[in-house]
């Protein structure tokens, strides 16, 4: 392990950051198939209903687990990933890079969540899976169950933009802040659909799979328009930070 450590740090930081996006895809595409196999043989029925269960009060499948302002705080983190949240954000990150003159950042991010979008509805309507029906709904839905839009969607928006902020940074710390801010987002909005009763737990695996995949994909897009010099790379941005 100490000697796999070494290699890494020998690489340079540029090509460590592709090799990273590239094992994440790689890692996410398997990791969707190998999901996508268990729902379509029906395996993982058993696993799905009994953690679903889990979130319900034992006897009563209408009655969420935990206090009573618990489901409520939950449907307002479920809103962070659903159609309405995500348009907003993107918007107001979009226009951030425009006011910057990011103009190719700013393209990369709507390509990001528009094309999220596009390959989930496209993968609900492929699969078409029921919505779980073994405990009662705490939310309404409409679109087909694998895999969670929500998930998926929180996953590319939120990790794309997490990843992006992150290279504004050589400071290590700041890196993990908007790293892991950007992953525990996405990790609370996909247990909330569960919680909620709206997905089983294997459609939001298979969200998070898919989401990576894309933001992984969008990551490598930055750091190609970085080379091309239409992104600025982290040592001009810490150039411009006072104190620097």
């Amino acid at each position: 392990m100490n000697s796999l450590f070494s290699l890494l740090r020998k690489i340079p930081f540029p090509e460590r950051t592709l090799l990273l996006a590239l094992l994440c895809v790689i890692s996410g595409v398997w990791g969707f198939a190998e999901l996508a196999d268990e729902i379509v043989d029906n395996d993982s029925r058993p696993f799905d209903e009994k953690v679903l269960l889990m979130f319900r009060v034992a006897g009563d499948n209408t009655l969420p687990v935990g206090p009573h302002w618990l489901p409520e705080a939950t449907r307002d983190i479920t809103a962070l990933g659903g159609g309405t949240i995500i348009t907003l954000v993107t918007i107001a990150v979009l226009g951030f890079f425009w006011l910057r003159g990011k103009h190719a950042l700013m393209w990369l991010v709507l390509a990001s969540v528009v094309g999220g979008g596009f390959i989930s509805t496209t993968l609900k309507n492929l699969f078409d899976r029921e919505r779980p029906s073994v405990v009662e709904h705490l939310t309404t839905v409409t679109s087909p169950s694998f895999p969670s839009g929500h998930s998926m969607l929180a996953a590319v928006t939120y990790l794309t933009l997490g990843a992006l902020l992150a290279r504004t940074t050589r400071n290590p710390y700041e890196k993990a802040y908007y790293l892991v801010g950007a992953v525990a987002l996405s990790v609370l909005i996909g247990i909330s659909r569960i919680y909620l009763g709206v997905h089983y737990p294997t459609d939001v695996l298979a969200g998070w799979c898919a989401g990576l995949v894309w933001a992984s994909l969008c990551v490598m897009a930055a750091r190609w328009l970085q080379r091309k010099g239409a992104v600025e790379s982290a040592d001009e941005t810490s150039a411009a930070q006072p104190g620097s």
